[in-house]
């Protein structure tokens, strides 16, 4: 019998899911995960955040449901995976304090991406208290609600140069990650 421990419990980030015509069901999405042999497969919310337990290294994964994505739904599929510690640094190292005026997000993505959106938000124009952070490896993003598209930072993060290399959570998706994982 496998043991699983948060060594190998991870969570896959979909990126573009349930935007710009790419409509899945979760159900659906979590049968493509079992399918391709993840256990204790289930999903957080409809945007494309699976939990799921593995002993395969991070890399092997994402390679597997990305392929196995992309030919169940056809689509080019990308996902970015992080264990269930990654995802705990993620949410303790957010640097901004809750306010309800704002949306902060953090970012998961391909080595290095980080340092590049650090880079084009400092060169973007700024709405008045929209601040960026980089912390260790993690990209956190404040942003003033109702000015998330329409930021300049946020019009960057639609670029197609970029679109592939990253995505982008509410930080309280991630809480409802770990509260679930």
């Amino acid at each position: 019998m496998r043991v699983f421990n948060s060594d190998n419990k991870f969570c896959a980030f979909l990126r573009g899911v349930n935007v710009k015509g790419t409509n899945m069901k979760m159900a659906e999405v979590c049968s493509v995960f079992v399918g391709a042999g993840m256990k204790d497969v289930s999903s957080v919310l409809a945007s494309g955040n699976i939990l799921f337990s593995s002993e395969k290294k991070v890399e092997e994964i994402k390679e597997i449901l990305e392929k196995s994505m992309s030919e169940h739904f056809s689509y080019e599929a990308f996902l970015f995976v992080k264990s269930q510690k990654e995802i705990e640094t993620i949410f303790a190292e957010n640097p901004f304090e809750t306010d309800p005026r704002y949306h902060v997000y953090s970012f998961v993505g391909v080595d290095g991406i980080e340092k590049i959106l650090l880079l084009e938000f400092e060169k973007s124009g700024k709405a008045s208290g929209e601040e960026a952070q980089l912390i260790g490896r993690n990209f956190y993003w404040r942003v003033p609600k109702g000015n998330t598209l329409d930021s300049e930072f946020g019009n960057i993060l639609g670029r197609k140069n970029l679109k592939n290399s990253f995505t982008s959570r509410n930080i309280n998706t991630f809480e409802k990650v770990l509260k679930k994982i």
